[in-house]
């Protein structure tokens, strides 16, 4: 179960980047290196929840 809530919190770390990647976008004053730092931060997570998601197949099987 524990691993299970862990992919929750990760999934909703990185819809809240993806919201703020899209705000960064949005405004035109936002500095390119933050814009760079979102997409480096929210691939991470999706990273994190793919090695997840992989673990947690590989344990059911």
């Amino acid at each position: 179960m524990a691993l299970q809530a862990h992919l929750v919190e990760l999934e909703r770390k990185h819809k809240i980047l993806e919201n703020e990647l899209h705000e960064a976008l949005v405004h035109l004053s936002t500095d390119d290196l933050q814009i760079v730092e979102l997409k480096r931060r929210k691939l991470m997570v999706k990273d994190q929840i793919e090695r997840l998601k992989q673990t947690a197949d590989e344990t059911l099987h």
